[in-house]
């Protein structure tokens, strides 16, 4: 069964509604051609009810992620929300920006906490786990991210023995030539988007950093861009 308990994720269009109480937290992906959202009762407990969206956008994401909205949360019900949280990226350029953009329009007119994080970083959370069971003092792991045109995006994270995850070196672009340098210690992934997991992982994000008091001013949640629109994924 996938996150919250959802059943029915295929990537054409998935929402599960679940009952609510009045306060809501919602996070937004859109740092890959897949949209997806989840809904969540705040403060979530991470295994409580959750309403879960997700849609396969193509060339469409503006209108798709407006309407899938307006499903999951109408816009009445918008003075629920207690808090946001959006994936920054790295991502498709026009992908990231609508989503990051949506997030600091809702949150600045509804004055509530926005939280933004790396599509990389909730990447290498949702893998903590599983790495954890090969190397149970830790590890050091490698994200990447080929694109179309030239080079690729290249993102490093330390994994600790506990399951968290620190971003030792934010995700850069690097040049063909650049690429052939030695990896060290690094054990190297591919940069692959789960949405549906990955924004369930962005939820939980939300949840801890307002535990730990962070204000989420969204004034600085700005959307990651490592490459040029030209040279996106």
């Amino acid at each position: 069964m996938s996150p919250g308990g959802c059943t029915h994720l295929s990537m054409d269009s998935a929402v599960e509604a679940q009952p609510m109480g009045p306060d809501l937290a919602l996070a937004i992906h859109t740092s890959s051609p897949d949209l997806a959202m989840a809904l969540a009762p705040f403060p979530w407990s991470g295994d409580g009810p959750l309403s879960l969206s997700c849609k396969a956008t193509g060339k469409g994401l503006a209108n798709v992620l407006h309407q899938e909205l307006q499903t999951l949360l109408p816009v009445s019900q918008w003075r629920r929300l207690a808090a946001l949280a959006v994936a920054t990226g790295p991502g498709g350029f026009t992908g990231t920006r609508l989503g990051v953009v949506l997030a600091r329009t809702m949150a600045r007119n509804l004055q509530i906490p926005l939280f933004g994080c790396g599509s990389f970083v909730l990447m290498a959370r949702r893998m903590a786990q599983h790495l954890l069971q090969e190397h149970p003092e830790g590890c050091a792991i490698q994200l990447e991210q080929t694109l179309r045109k030239r080079g690729w995006i290249r993102g490093r994270y330390r994994i600790t023995a506990d399951g968290s995850v620190e971003e030792r070196q934010a995700p850069q672009l690097l040049t063909t030539a650049m690429a052939s340098g030695k990896d060290g210690p690094w054990l190297r992934h591919p940069a692959l988007v789960e949405p549906a997991t990955d924004v369930v992982e962005l939820l939980r994000v939300l949840m801890e950093r307002h535990a730990l008091g962070d204000p989420g001013h969204w004034q600085g949640v700005l959307p990651l861009y490592p490459a040029a629109a030209v040279e996106r994924p």
